[in-house]
């Protein structure tokens, strides 16, 4: 009997483990390429006036945004499609907000979530560069 549940919890274990490994490396997977998204900054001089959409995806980091130009000047962004459903995120908000008071897409990233930043801020040149 003790061999049984042993058995059993060996069983319990090594499927607990395997979940873990799982989630882990959908989570982790795409890190490092996010890491190294290059952005090269915004130049607004060109930009007509009007309403532009980008996205940026790479694995679970996706989303859509639509940059609004007037005067050579981003009023607002809004976020389309984020990588967490329908919702807005604070990482959007905050980043938005950095981006318009910026007037550029080289702002400082948010800390701890530098590849969600980089998402959000790809996206935005990809709006602008079309």
């Amino acid at each position: 009997m003790k061999k049984k549940k042993k058995k059993i919890l060996l069983i319990i274990v090594s499927v607990i483990v395997i979940l873990i490994a799982l989630v882990l490396f959908v989570v982790l997977s795409g890190l490092t390429e996010g890491l190294r998204v290059p952005l090269n900054g915004l130049k607004l001089s060109n930009v007509p006036d009007g309403s532009y959409t980008g996205d940026y995806q790479h694995r679970r980091w996706s989303n859509t945004v639509v940059v609004h130009i007037k005067d050579q000047t981003i009023t607002a962004i809004d976020v389309e499609k984020d990588m967490f459903g329908a919702g807005i995120t604070n990482a959007a908000d905050d980043i938005i907000r950095r981006v318009i008071e910026a007037q550029d897409t080289k702002v400082d990233m948010l800390s701890g979530a530098t590849v969600t930043s980089k998402a959000y801020l790809k996206a935005i040149e990809n709006a602008l560069e079309k």
